[in-house]
């Protein structure tokens, strides 16, 4: 086996995400030795049970990684004809033709096999399923548009790239996963631009204007926002000219095209299709940056709102052009009511907040009543990566205090002017990056919920994180894997898994969101047991102080913030006894974070205070 050669095989294992492989047994020419390999490949069609043919990239020992060539015969989970038409030339909806029900439980599946090591560690682990999406087609609430061609030197195109391309674009006529009149937006875009002649965006050459049509439509009211990204002149190696934007804007007739935009939601065309749609707003928005990315450096608005305005489980929300706000708005629902859920059940509260003790009306009929702050049964939520505070606003009802974090400002500014919609006093909102926030916030969390981007928590902000100890993390993921490194701190730290489900925002695609409930793991559990009185040692080390008390003693006199595990390290130092596997390495080579000096000198001060050393 080479570089180049072709080899086939049927797919026998298969992970997250879409990335399946077969072992290929070959003779050495040299030796005569069998030799057999895993070979990966990914794409559409690598589902397992499907027979492929892949051309060799990299060869290794063991395995090689291979390109797909062809998919010979399809995987019995392709029970069904694609609904959009193009889905053998787009890179997109990798899964749609697998029944929705078997996409379902493919991704759990897949989710669950990268969670097993943790499960296994936690027996009393509940696991609740997969949660489908209220609709899977029609579903997504944001798409970027691309401008581009279909072939080098061929006509503009607007449309969505080719499978397994960068560069060419495929034309999309019809888009089984957008509405409707989304599809006449980009073909009447893309034909205005043609008659026009104005050439889009060479990447490789830094030349030319049209970049990206954006488009957002809100579930709530059907408002629908259009955004035009080009560049501010054709030659970006050239010193912009004095007239340059200017220019660019005759070039690009913006006021021709938003009034052909307006004309074509007036038409009866618009008007024939399903659905509320009208345009809320046009913007034009200029980016320069090099970047495969929307940069925006200039937001100019053409015609109505620069904003939409969307509804979410009983709450307002401002959405502003590019704000991160869940692609899919009645599948965040869901999402988002399964996050309640695991949070109230931790204080025995249903997803509404009343209590769910059997036979309890006393204390139903007293949570009916309109709490004050100091009955709310929540004292400080911390919202780390909150994007626009939606997440923060649905917990603002239970807790006395929600604290957002958020890197991006826009969204920031979103999130406070949306907490003031909803009539919101209890929420705050903080601007910059979590790492080095999290030192400026004087607040100590009693809940925190984690909805980190894709990739993740950063390493240096989870263990900051993870030093506050607090009893309950809620995580929620759009990436497992990513998932499945973070929780390896989670453990080392003194986790563990309570409850865990998916919930299917992405259709037809290869992801799909995942949310963990994760409790510290209790030191002072305490069993109920008759005992004589005699028997009773007041002086035990372990009566003097909880974990509880140490942490307010050292926060007062010492002004830092420490975890249970740091305590529970150096109550073992000073021989004092804790839980028999309380906070110990989950094995010898475990990477399990150390209490820093100057807060052991600070703990050890707490358990002197307290008498117990």
């Amino acid at each position: 086996m080479k570089k180049g050669d072709l080899i086939q095989g049927t797919i026998s294992k298969y992970v997250f995400p879409n990335k399946g492989s077969f072992m290929h047994t070959e003779v050495n020419p040299q030796t005569g030795e069998e030799v057999t390999r895993s070979i990966s490949t990914k794409g559409k069609g690598v589902l397992p049970g499907a027979e492929v043919e892949v051309r060799i990239k990299k060869k290794r020992a063991d395995h090689a990684d291979g390109i797909l060539q062809r998919v010979i015969k399809e995987s019995d989970l392709e029970a069904c004809k694609p609904v959009c038409n193009h889905y053998y030339q787009c890179g997109g909806c990798t899964y749609q033709t697998v029944p929705y029900e078997k996409q379902l439980e493919l991704k759990e599946n897949l989710v669950k096999d990268l969670l097993q090591e943790y499960i296994d560690k936690t027996p009393d682990f509940k696991w609740d399923g997969i949660l489908p999406s209220p609709s899977p087609f029609c579903y997504k609430n944001k798409m970027e548009f691309t401008f581009g061609d279909a072939e080098q030197y061929g006509p503009m195109t607007l449309g969505l790239h080719r499978q397994g391309s960068t560069y060419d674009i495929l034309a999309i006529e019809t888009c089984a996963i957008v509405r409707p009149v989304w599809n006449e937006i980009v073909k009447y875009t893309q034909k205005f631009y043609r008659e026009k002649k104005v050439d889009f965006y060479h990447k490789m050459k830094h030349q030319g204007f049209l970049r990206n049509l954006v488009i957002r439509q809100a579930a709530s009211d059907g408002g629908i926002l259009v955004n035009l990204v080009t560049t501010t002149r054709a030659d970006l190696n050239e010193p912009a000219r004095a007239n340059g934007i200017s220019e660019a804007n005759a070039v690009l007739c913006l006021d021709e095209w938003v009034k052909g935009l307006v004309a074509l939601f007036e038409s009866d065309k618009i008007h024939s299709l399903e659905g509320h749609n009208r345009l809320a707003g046009v913007l034009h928005t200029e980016n320069d940056s090099f970047a495969d990315a929307i940069i925006p450096q200039r937001v100019k608005k053409l015609y109505g709102d620069d904003f939409l305005m969307e509804e979410v489980l009983g709450l307002e929300f401002k959405i502003s052009p590019f704000s991160f706000f869940q692609t899919n708005t009645r599948g965040a629902e869901v999402l988002y009511d399964r996050v309640r859920e695991y949070a109230m059940g931790v204080y025995g509260l249903d997803k509404k907040g009343q209590s769910i003790a059997e036979n309890d009306e006393a204390v139903k009929d007293e949570q009916t009543a309109e709490k004050t702050e100091d009955e709310k049964p929540v004292g400080t939520i911390f919202d780390r990566y909150s994007g626009t505070g939606t997440m923060a606003q649905l917990m603002a009802p239970i807790a006395k205090k929600v604290v957002g974090i958020e890197i991006i400002e826009e969204a920031v500014e979103s999130a406070k002017v949306n907490a003031g919609i909803n009539r919101l006093k209890n929420c705050e909102f903080i601007a910059g990056d979590v790492l080095k926030k999290l030192d400026e916030v004087e607040e100590k969390p009693d809940f925190i919920i984690l909805d980190p981007p894709r990739d993740g928590c950063n390493p240096k902000a989870l263990a900051k994180i993870l030093d506050y100890g607090v009893d309950n993390i809620i995580y929620i993921s759009c990436k497992p894997t990513s998932l499945q490194r973070d929780l390896e701190a989670f453990y080392d730290a003194g986790y563990k898994l309570v409850r865990g489900s998916c919930v299917d925002n992405f259709c037809h695609t290869v992801h799909v969101e995942t949310v963990v409930l994760l409790s510290q793991q209790k030191p002072d559990d305490v069993i109920e047991v008759e005992i004589e009185l005699d028997e009773l040692d007041l002086t035990s080390a372990e009566s003097k102080a909880t974990y509880a008390e140490i942490k307010e003693y050292v926060l007062k006199e010492h002004g830092l913030k420490v975890s249970n595990l740091y305590i529970s390290q150096v109550k073992r130092k000073c021989e004092i006894e804790v839980g028999e596997n309380y906070n110990l390495p989950k094995s010898e080579d475990s990477r399990q974070p150390q209490c820093p000096e100057e807060k052991e000198k600070a703990i050890r001060d707490a358990l002197e205070h307290f008498g117990m050393i």
